[in-house]
């Protein structure tokens, strides 16, 4: 019996096409604005006396997140601001980092660390940054795959997330992305060796090269650095470059623990992604 395909053809390039539209119409991943608006710093007790720094931190830490804009920390008009950044906190609660553990010796609850987690009122937070002439940036924020070769004494390696080297420093990696709502990742060690990806190649390969293997990554961008031992610094150099349209952004520091020089590499690349300019 003749088979009648010619139409069930059609439907489906219909159905096909309709899908594609939708997905070119549909709206941008929407970003968690309660999150985003959120931030924790670390205070000694839960009283009165150590929450108002507690609020301050929160506060800049928060301008910074939601703005992408480093700079907002240089601004006078924040300083003025900081003795009233309680009134710029919509909720806030304690957790004991030492939870669990039995308080001992004459220690009392007023100096064990404690995490403050701070939620902003949005409309008071925008009209702030309005008035610092700056602007918040809701767009969903990208992925970003960090190549990174570390160099110490006689030991080179590029970063992987899977790797034997490293682990304290992916750790710390991690970490600083989450401030700043600014999700990191690494390559795996497949695709650094595929890619003959290693600490002497990895400063001389272009950024645009590195961006077409972030991009297997579900479409992130690439973040391409190096940390080298210095004694003479007594700490860590730290180098970084980011692709944004046709300009690569490189900004360095120099005798910084791993820790700082993450959390200034991601800073640094919310300043460029957001579109405020060169990192600090």
């Amino acid at each position: 019996m003749r088979r009648h395909t010619t139409g069930l053809r059609n439907i489906s390039f219909w159905l096909l096409l309709a899908a594609m539209l939708l997905c070119a119409l549909a709206p941008a991943k929407a970003l968690d604005l309660s999150a985003l608006y959120s931030t924790q710093a670390i205070v000694t007790g839960a009283d009165e006396r150590n929450r108002q720094p507690g609020f301050e931190e929160c506060f800049r830490r928060v301008l910074v997140k939601v703005s992408g804009d480093q700079t907002v920390l240089d601004d006078p008009a924040l300083a003025a601001a900081l003795p009233h950044a309680g009134g710029f906190v919509a909720a806030y609660r304690y957790r004991d980092r030492m939870e669990g553990i039995p308080i001992h010796d004459e220690q009392g609850t007023h100096d064990r660390p404690h995490d403050l987690y701070c939620s902003f009122d949005r409309d008071r937070i925008d009209a702030f940054l309005q008035k610092l002439g700056r602007k918040p940036w809701l767009e969903e924020r990208p992925r970003l795959i960090v190549f990174l070769a570390v160099r110490q004494a006689d030991k080179a390696f590029v970063l992987s997330r899977n790797g034997a080297d490293g682990l304290s420093i992916r750790q710390s990696l991690a970490a600083a992305g989450e401030p700043l709502a600014l999700p990191v990742g690494l390559p795996d060690s497949a695709t650094l060796a595929s890619a003959a990806l290693n600490a002497d190649t990895l400063p001389k390969v272009e950024m645009a090269d590195l961006a077409a293997i972030a991009s297997r990554y579900d479409g992130a961008a690439a973040l391409a650095g190096s940390l080298s031992w210095s004694d003479e610094d007594r700490g860590w150099v730290a180098e970084w470059r980011l692709q944004s349209s046709d300009i690569i952004y490189e900004w360095q520091q120099r005798g910084v623990s791993f820790d700082d020089a993450f959390r200034n590499a991601l800073a640094g690349s919310l300043q460029v992604l957001s579109g405020n300019g060169q990192p600090r």
